[in-house]
């Protein structure tokens, strides 16, 4: 059976890097660094225009929680028109409510205004739920096309029961997408739990070209190292193309 891989960026750099090294699928967020965010759409435009691969673009508002503020809401409906109107392949979408249910009103809301020509993928804010197959339903009954999960651990390899549970339990009716802490050397383990999509960043850091640099001049929270910039590399690319690829599961 194909397999997919889906390798999350948020430069053109990253997307070249990405679709060279074999990738099948790209999604565009901004700012990996804090998880991911919307991307700018001359961003986006850039990457669709650099890539002949199928680009999903993440439709976040903000660092943190998923739990939406109204003016959030008619922002994300905003970029969801926006992104649908540039040529996205499709949008990743995720949002919760208080109680840790879905927000089902807002999914569809999103859903409606991006229309039938897009897929969508449900992210990570499912790993925040309160009740994972009760959200499995909910994101099944909206018609999203993949679930992006680490099976409600920090990494996929710690979540995998969960995630052979969801794969059995949603059969052909959404893909479940494997994601957090995947790479080349876990994807046979994925694999054999049933996964068939995987999703990883393959981010290589790369020194900045900075010469002359001010000290004690932080441009933002201390998170990394301001002079240190991350890419998708071609080779990590390849090499879990290539492990997929050998696969016989």
């Amino acid at each position: 059976m194909e397999h997919l891989l889906e390798v999350c960026v948020d430069s053109v750099e990253s997307a070249i890097a990405a679709q060279e090294g074999g990738a099948d699928r790209l999604e565009l967020c901004g700012h990996l660094l804090i998880g991911g965010v919307t991307p700018s759409p001359a961003l986006a435009e850039a990457v669709l225009s650099a890539v002949k691969i199928p680009v999903n673009i993440m439709i976040r508002p903000r660092f943190g929680d998923f739990c939406f503020t109204p003016a959030e809401k008619r922002l994300l409906l905003r970029e969801v028109e926006l992104f649908r109107d540039i040529g996205a392949n499709g949008l990743v979408l995720g949002a919760l409510l208080p109680d840790g249910r879905l927000d089902r009103e807002h999914l569809a809301a999103c859903m409606e205004r991006g229309g039938v020509g897009l897929k969508y993928t449900l992210h990570r804010a499912f790993d925040l739920c309160r009740e994972p197959f009760e959200a499995l339903d909910t994101a099944l009954a909206l018609g999203f096309d993949t679930l992006l999960s680490s099976g409600q651990k920090a990494k996929a390899t710690e979540g995998i029961e969960l995630l052979r549970a969801m794969v059995k339990y949603v059969g052909n009716r959404m893909a479940v997408m494997a994601g957090s802490g995947v790479s080349a050397k876990n994807m046979e383990e994925l694999a054999r739990a049933g996964i068939r999509n995987f999703h990883f960043s393959a981010k290589q850091d790369k020194y900045c070209p900075m010469i002359f640099r001010r000290p004690g001049v932080p441009m933002g929270l201390p998170l990394a190292d301001e002079y240190t910039r991350s890419y998708a590399d071609r080779e990590i690319v390849a090499e879990a193309k290539a492990v997929l690829k050998s696969l016989n599961l």
